[in-house]
């Protein structure tokens, strides 16, 4: 375990943040200003140092040059501002890395988690990832950290927009985390939601309220109670749920199905949806008063290629949590090179897809290296090229069907439904593509 000492003039933060890390096992010291800090450490030297930026008496920065050549070996900066890391990164010395205000308990568990049975800094440790979730340093990220803060403060309804797998759920967790919430965050894919139990899965029901009914259900509203509700896919929503949906968000209600007394909640709403909500409510598919309650707040969420200069971070990132046998590999320059150049339809999570099969397929020692095509299924969808001419009706109707069925996660009665076909003749087609033939 590791000797810790805490440099903070806001007692009610030490006072916690010393609570939870000594139940962790450590030793924890405080002081509340630069005076204070420099007298502890002259009589003894910490493993880790998490200093405020802001004291009484002075800069924590001041500290820093006075530790170079000491037995320290983490210093974690607590500042109230996430750009402030950009300033640091280049700083000689100690390792440095930081945590934003406001912290939680799971940020100083998992800050310490990230050190070895030595008290040593562990590599690419969660003190890394800003609200303890998100890996970027470029400048459209340091923005969104920032709007992301700012709107926790506040119980404003949230619109996370952005391409598939650029990490809207981790923005949506960063929102919860800032605010404090003492509730759950609880995570609801709209698309999932069942037609004819959307309701009791959202709003809960009484036991006996219908058959099957064997017990009291509490719904995801009231599971998210004091905390945050996380609803993915916005625009999936069954349409027939959204007006039941906008009362609640309204009155601050919900009526469990079976039950004839209305319960208050209070959870927070962050939405998310990487298709245009302005075309959903055009199709009908999403109500244009539940969009505009739900939209408040908008952030987007840059996509990967918009960030490059974040990939090497991402990849190591990866690298860490992914290597299990002891080894640690890394690309090869030419290898990053690549992979900076690439356009990433699927975002970050085709990144982690390609860093995971190229670390499978690594040899043991050697640096990793790129296959001639690295690209993954994510790719394959930036090629297709719709309706043009020259195309056969046959090549586009096989990839209207792909796209369906993949739209649908390969749920083939949906996909029929959709498209406005029988489940034979879905199988028919599906059939004849594979065999190569002309479909009847």
């Amino acid at each position: 375990m590791a000797r810790v000492l805490l440099v903070d003039d806001e007692p009610d933060f030490v006072g916690a943040a010393k609570e939870i890390l000594q139940m962790q096992g450590h030793e924890v010291g405080s002081a509340d200003t630069l005076a204070a800090a420099r007298e502890s450490l002259a009589r003894a030297v910490p493993d880790v140092l998490l200093l405020d930026l802001m004291l009484p008496d002075g800069n924590g920065l001041e500290l820093l040059e006075e530790l170079a050549g000491t037995a320290l070996q983490r210093v974690v900066l607590i500042t109230g501002h996430p750009g402030i890391k950009s300033l640091i990164k280049d700083l000689s010395g100690p390792s440095v890395s930081y945590l934003t205000k406001p912290i939680d308990g799971d940020d100083l568990v998992k800050l310490m988690k990230g050190l070895d049975d030595n008290g040593h800094a562990a590599p690419d440790s969660d003190a890394s990832r800003h609200f303890g979730l998100i890996v970027g340093e470029h400048s459209a990220m340091q923005a969104l950290y920032s709007q992301i803060e700012k709107v926790a403060r506040t119980n404003t309804p949230v619109l996370i927009a952005g391409e598939t797998g650029t990490g809207k759920e981790l923005v949506a967790e960063a929102i919860h985390r800032a605010s404090r919430r003492k509730g759950e965050f609880v995570a609801v894919n709209c698309g999932s939601l069942s037609r004819d139990l959307a309701g009791s899965e959202l709003f809960g029901h009484e036991k006996g309220s219908f058959t099957g009914a064997v017990r009291r259900h509490l719904g995801f509203f009231k599971r998210a109670n004091a905390g945050t509700l996380f609803l993915d896919e916005l625009t999936e929503m069954p349409m027939e749920l959204q007006p039941h949906f906008l009362r609640v968000l309204e009155t601050g209600k919900v009526l469990p199905v079976g039950s004839e007394q209305e319960a208050v909640v209070d959870a927070r709403i962050v939405s998310a949806t990487n298709r245009d909500p302005e075309k959903a409510i055009d199709e009908k598919l999403l109500r244009q008063d539940l969009f505009f309650r739900l939209s408040v707040f908008p952030l987007l969420v840059p996509p990967l290629r918009e960030r490059a200069s974040d990939i090497p971070l991402l990849v190591n990132h990866f690298l860490t949590e992914l290597q299990k046998d002891g080894q640690a590999r890394a690309f090869s320059e030419r290898a990053l090179g690549r992979l900076q150049a690439y356009r990433w339809p699927g975002n970050v999570r085709e990144l982690r897809h390609v860093v995971q099969r190229a670390l499978i397929m690594a040899e043991p020692g050697a640096e990793i290296e790129l296959p001639e095509r690295f690209d993954s299924p994510f790719g394959a969808k930036e090629t297709r090229r719709g309706l043009e001419a020259g195309r056969s009706i046959r090549d586009v109707e096989r990839e209207l069907i792909e796209r369906t069925l993949s739209h649908f996660e390969g749920d083939k009665k949906a996909a029929a439904e959709t498209l406005g076909i029988s489940l034979n003749t879905l199988y028919n087609r599906l059939n004849a593509y594979e065999e190569g033939s002309e479909p009847s």
